[in-house]
């Protein structure tokens, strides 16, 4: 604690973000990158933007960016909100939309952001449970069980346990909650899940929020976008010009726009992680874990007679870093990262011999 600190930012619980050791010969599975690269049309075309421009603002509009958005997933480009990351496009959700008399609900077991930022504008929230299988339970989150929400957020695919949500159960819950908002978080969605953008069109209480963090191999990057009606994309846009005029620079733009451009290169790789997640979760099961479904670019596995904190630091003396939550109902579960074929067969031989 310190004198000059205001009074708010003693409450605060900062969100913990996955390690980034540095470690020599590290087999990095803890923080859900994408195992490949991102395209070399990216990377070519980051070069050519390292200009003379760079000593000029970016377009606070983002207009090329949101275009290539709007292109890529099929909706009008004043349908289109972009920002720094995903994260920097939910916060300014959670103060534009979700901040309401009655509180808002998401999951107990989610994406563990959520309650920082209801700590951080002072928005009140109820968490409701997943169920015995870690599945969200669409019931809860129509009006008849609890009553009318203030606003809904979950993730589809969830995490950290990568279980999806069908168009149809999102739909359900969307129409049931036509005074209410409704962000379906899809940090995960090209792993195997539906989109919901195509319901923004039907349904003006619905914002999608996705990410280039995961799919398009540009973590490192920070670009994420929000999909909705031009009313709730117009009051991100009030709070994101009350707090950063220029969320995405020139070079992020450029790399951003290359990577939703190149769609072969989005296809090959994605498939290609979708099938070593298989290819790995048969083999823990096969080392006797229960892997929970997953449509996501991680598993979530547990083993019914070792230890999860045990495991994962037993990993880490081989090198092997893996995510672990110290939380309730979760906590003998391990969150794994897909990695490249040759990074599964390191981790499963690693979990052989340590079993």
């Amino acid at each position: 604690m310190s004198r000059f600190w205001s009074p708010v930012v003693g409450t605060l619980s900062p969100y913990v973000p996955g390690e980034q050791p540095k470690l020599q010969n590290l087999v990095k599975l803890n923080t859900n990158e994408h195992p490949y690269g991102p395209s070399p049309k990216v990377l070519e075309a980051i070069r050519a933007a390292c200009d003379d421009t760079l000593k000029l603002y970016p377009d606070p509009s983002s207009d090329r960016l949101r275009q290539a958005v709007a292109t890529a997933v099929g909706v009008a480009p004043g349908s289109v909100f972009v920002g720094n990351g995903s994260d920097e496009v939910l916060a300014h959700a959670f103060l534009a939309l979700l901040k309401h008399e009655r509180p808002l609900r998401f999951p107990d077991i989610t994406y563990s952001f959520y309650p920082v930022y209801c700590g951080l504008y002072g928005i009140d929230y109820e968490t409701l449970p997943l169920t015995d299988d870690f599945r969200i339970d669409v019931e809860d989150y129509l009006p008849g069980r609890h009553g009318q929400a203030g606003a809904i957020i979950f993730p589809n695919p969830n995490a950290p346990t990568g279980r999806a949500l069908t168009l149809a159960e999102i739909e359900r819950v969307v129409a049931a909650n036509p005074d209410t908002v409704v962000v379906v978080d899809e940090a995960y969605v090209d792993f195997g899940a539906e989109s919901a953008i195509p319901l923004t069109a039907r349904y003006d209480n619905l914002l999608v929020i996705q990410t280039l963090s995961k799919s398009r191999s540009l973590a490192g990057l920070r670009v994420g976008f929000a999909v909705g009606s031009p009313a709730l994309i117009d009051g991100l846009e009030r709070v994101k010009n009350s707090f950063n005029s220029y969320p995405v620079d020139r070079l992020a733009s450029a790399g951003a726009v290359a990577a939703l451009e190149d769609v072969d290169y989005f296809e090959r790789t994605r498939q290609a992680v979708i099938q070593t997640r298989e290819r790995m979760a048969a083999g823990l099961a096969a080392l006797g874990f229960e892997v929970l479904p997953s449509s996501a670019n991680f598993v979530f596995a547990r083993h019914p007679s070792r230890d999860a904190a045990q495991l994962a630091a037993s990993l880490r003396e081989r090198s092997i870093i893996v995510r672990h939550f110290r939380l309730p109902r979760i906590d003998q579960f391990l969150r794994i990262t897909v990695g490249t074929d040759a990074q599964c067969d390191l981790l499963l031989k690693a979990l052989a011999d340590i079993l």
